[in-house]
């Protein structure tokens, strides 16, 4: 992969991945807004199927794209991406054309028979979301039981003989003490342990505020990192923390539009994952060029892919090492792009945040099972939280589904 847009001589790969490639390193596709779950931090607020998602062929066709176009891996996601009846088709597709795949799950359908086929294959890798290392802290913010779902699907991975699948945690205030405990469980499986960033995009700008670590926790988070980062994955999560000191293993720079996007189920194609909003969104798959061209052609790739100036914090100490944070975590609550991150270490952003007239974007759309906002309370939820509705109406794939009834 090239990176038409670099310097003439870039001496670092970080100097190719921010003039951006002409391929992603690795797209992230949500290939349904379908959930059992309501998570209460879930990006994309999924629950409900969206009756124009993409169907089984044209999602054959974007695969098709992504063969020729050489990329790595898709990291499938949702929704619950399981629950799309084609699911496993799809999988097999991407990997019979040399498309690795990873999917994240909450593993309600990750059973004896589903884990001994992803066993069987070498080109699938499997993330079970779970964010607590107990069920009180877990289902908290991801529902009654789901706690005891992802561990059944550990334990039917494990029976299976499928080592080396990831544990993917959402560090948030109520699970930073618990990271050597995640650790142990990610061990005791024979498991990697992920950590992620929470965002307030989605559903998770309700609970943003409650949710996001404190500052203290945030110095916890990177000496832990520090210390256990080179056996944990953390992506481009954490590079808003190399502020305190220096860079974390990863990426350390913002690939929106550089080296990752996503594709969301009905075609959309978004520079960041994380920044599911039109102010983000470059093209749709279903277009002449499909998703080739929306990467290569789009203006807003185009746009991001130009020199950034970095705005108030270059004149910061720490800019080389944070490059400003995260453009997601900045717009979604209502910072300027070329602004401190709203985690800044420094503390830059707390008199932007404080701001009066400080305009937060609205959500994009709404898929959850409930329009209200959510709250979290660690123990137990409220009744009305307890099982997310789930009617009988076509627009939903998990109508009747019992988990016992797959093989």
């Amino acid at each position: 992969m090239t990176s038409p847009a670099a310097p003439p001589h870039p001496t670092r790969l970080v100097d190719h991945f921010q003039y951006g490639l002409d391929a992603p390193i690795c797209l992230t596709w949500e290939l349904t807004y379908a959930c059992n779950l309501s998570c209460v931090h879930c990006l994309s607020s999924s629950g409900r199927r969206d009756p124009r998602e993409l169907s089984t062929a044209e999602c054959k066709t974007v695969i098709d794209e992504l063969e020729r176009m050489q990329v790595f891996y898709v990291n499938i996601g949702g929704g619950e991406p399981t629950v799309r009846p084609d699911f496993w088709e799809l999988v097999e597709y991407a990997t019979a054309h040399r498309v690795g795949v990873k999917f994240s799950t909450n593993g309600v359908r990750i059973t004896p028979g589903a884990a001994r086929r992803l066993a069987a294959s070498g080109y699938v890798d499997v993330q079970l979301s779970l964010d607590g290392a107990t069920a009180d802290v877990n289902d908290a913010v991801r529902g009654r039981g789901s706690y005891d779902t992802a561990r059944r699907a550990m334990e039917n991975l494990r029976a299976a003989g499928m080592s080396g699948f990831k544990i993917s945690v959402v560090a948030t205030r109520h699970n930073i003490g618990q990271l050597d405990d995640f650790k142990a469980l990610a061990d005791q499986y024979g498991a990697q342990l992920r950590l992620t960033r929470l965002r307030p995009s989605g559903r998770g700008a309700d609970v943003w505020d409650e949710l996001h670590p404190t500052a203290a926790q945030q110095r916890q988070l990177y000496d832990w990192l520090v210390a256990h980062g080179e056996n944990v994955l953390t992506g481009d999560s954490f590079f808003h923390l190399a502020a305190f000191g220096g860079p974390l293993p990863g990426l350390n720079l913002c690939g929106a539009g550089r080296v990752v996007c996503l594709i969301d189920p009905v075609g959309d194609v978004y520079a960041c994952p994380f920044a599911i909003h039109d102010t983000f969104k470059a093209g749709n798959v279903r277009t002449e060029g499909g998703f080739t061209r929306v990467w290569r052609e789009s203006e807003l790739f185009a746009d991001l892919r130009r020199p950034q100036t970095g705005g108030a914090c270059t004149s910061c100490s720490a800019y080389d090492s944070c490059r400003g944070g995260c453009m997601a975590a900045k717009f979604f609550t209502g910072l300027p792009l070329d602004g401190p991150d709203p985690e800044c270490v420094q503390g830059y952003s707390e008199t932007a945040l404080a701001a009066a007239g400080r305009t937060v974007p609205a959500p994009g759309q709404d898929h959850s099972h409930r329009r209200e906002p959510v709250f979290v309370s660690i123990g137990e939820r409220p009744a009305a939280d307890r099982t997310p509705p789930v009617s009988a109406c076509a627009e939903h794939p998990l109508a009747g589904f019992r988990p016992t009834e797959l093989p």
